[in-house]
């Protein structure tokens, strides 16, 4: 009499257990970077990336002039600018010193280091971490958080080689 008393119980017991266990976050693996990938960033010498298109959270961003016009320059020596001072109503340009780190979890970022971050940025350190989640000869996906959004919004990066057409790159709400 106790069992059959206890059966319902259990039964429930095991749909909570289960549905506990499913709804765990699944750990993702990390991107591993190319053998290569300095090459692919800078092909040996010099290499120009435009921003094809970029994501706040899920959402897709506008594009707008200082976007369209963007473009950063990755040299093999280890420097980086951009030519934001270049185009109208854009800002200042950002160069800096790049390298590629790993972290303990094995994840790979392009960080970024100039003494023009924490103002242009809007942060203290003059290091910023950009989460390299994809890297060919053609394409680089970076994400960050930003400071605009409280480090709380996930950022989200496409560029491809300045020389590539991108199908709806002028993309408006």
């Amino acid at each position: 009499m106790y069992f059959r008393d206890m059966k319902p119980y259990a039964i429930f017991s095991c749909i909570l257990f289960s549905v506990f266990i499913s709804c765990k976050d699944k750990t993702k693996e990390p991107y591993i970077i190319p053998e290569n990938a300095v090459h692919l960033l800078t092909a040996d010498s010099v290499k120009t990336w435009k921003i094809a298109k970029r994501y706040n959270g899920k959402t897709r961003m506008n594009m707008g002039d200082c976007f369209l016009k963007y473009r950063q320059r990755f040299r093999e020596s280890g420097l980086v600018k951009d030519n934001n001072d270049l185009q109208r109503d854009c800002g200042p340009s950002l160069e800096a010193t790049w390298e590629i780190t790993s972290s303990e979890k094995g994840d790979y970022y392009l960080k970024l280091t100039s003494d023009q971050i924490p103002e242009l940025l809007q942060q203290e350190s003059n290091e910023k971490f950009f989460k390299i989640l994809y890297l060919s000869k053609d394409s680089l996906t970076l994400s960050y958080v930003h400071k605009q959004f409280n480090n709380r919004r996930r950022i989200t990066d496409y560029l491809v080689r300045d020389d590539l057409e991108v199908k709806d790159r002028e993309f408006h709400w």
